[in-house]
């Protein structure tokens, strides 16, 4: 009975830390993309590419679903209607954000569903984050802050709509983690990314902005495709996978990793510079999501290290 106590509970933290490795290269997926997908957005209005992302997404998706698809329940597309819902107005307020404010201050209010989601699973699901969560969402905010390069706040239009984004982005994070014990997974995925699909199709048409791209050249096509292979399908699905073993506060912590991937991407591809400050927000970033991780196990080893 003890070996199997041992055993189970080694394979719940083997499956907690595989969890958090895989959302890890997701986060590392999203910001390794943030270039091309800035190159194409320079070119065809946001939400144009959008549509075009999460259609050819949708149709891997169900390809990847088709046996899958005659199990489809009510359940299952209230839950990935409300994901995409989340979803696209994350995408649809950080656009108009935008427009009123700079793209660094956009960055770190985004990223500040890190500390937005404790309290969101506390009002939401009354459930409570452990101390080291919280310790580490704090120290991760910060490293954003230092990371977007001092980015100056006040509260305009802009630094709303953000706030609203990184709301909206909170609630799919949390969202996803109480769907995707309740859903099959791949059908989740799908109809979310359907979802988001038929979002932008109607924002499109109330901006007025083209369905077709300006440019249907080499740049476009390779956007979408990588996008929608890596950034969309791979990234979305491994997060729905994996958020059934580990908690949404860890989630967001190691989601904050994304812009140190675009800041490594764009160092060495676009010749960008990284300042020493900016490296000290991601050394944050990187000391927050260790905290989150193993803050507890690490207090647990000192203790026992100091009672001898």
């Amino acid at each position: 009975m003890l070996f199997e106590n041992i055993g189970a509970k080694l394979t719940s933290r083997l499956k907690r830390f595989g969890a958090d490795m895989s959302l890890l290269i997701v986060a590392i997926v999203w910001g390794s993309t943030f270039l091309i997908v800035q190159d194409a957005t320079k070119q065809t209005p946001v939400y144009t590419f959008l549509f075009w992302r999460f259609l050819l997404a949708a149709v891997l998706m169900g390809l990847f679903s088709i046996k899958r698809l005659l199990m489809i329940d009510k359940k299952t597309i209230f839950a990935g209607s409300v994901l995409g819902g989340f979803l696209f107005l994350g995408y649809a307020f950080q656009t108009f954000a935008l427009v009123y404010a700079y793209s660094s201050t956009v960055g770190f209010i985004t990223g500040l569903n890190v500390v937005i989601i404790p309290f969101v699973l506390f009002i939401i699901f009354r459930q409570k984050v452990s101390f080291f969560s919280c310790a580490g969402a704090l120290t991760a905010a910060l490293g954003l802050y230092f990371l977007s390069a001092n980015a100056d706040i006040s509260m305009g239009k802009g630094e709303f709509y953000a706030s609203l984004c990184a709301l909206m982005f909170s609630f799919q994070i949390v969202f996803t983690g109480f769907y995707t014990k309740k859903c099959d997974t791949y059908l989740l995925v799908f109809v979310q990314f359907v979802a988001v699909t038929l979002f932008c199709f109607f924002g499109i048409f109330a901006l007025n902005d083209p369905l077709l791209p300006p440019k249907f050249d080499s740049l476009f096509i390779k956007a979408v495709i990588i996008t929608s292979v890596f950034a969309t399908v791979f990234a979305f699905f491994v997060q729905t996978a994996m958020q059934r073993f580990t908690s949404s506060t860890k989630t967001a912590i190691i989601f904050t990793c994304e812009p140190i991937a675009a800041g490594v991407v764009g160092y060495f591809f676009a010749n960008e510079i990284l300042t020493f400050v900016q490296l000290f927000g991601a050394a944050l970033i990187i000391i927050g999501m260790l905290t989150a991780e193993i803050g507890k196990y690490a207090l647990m080893k000192l203790k026992t290290l100091f009672c001898r």
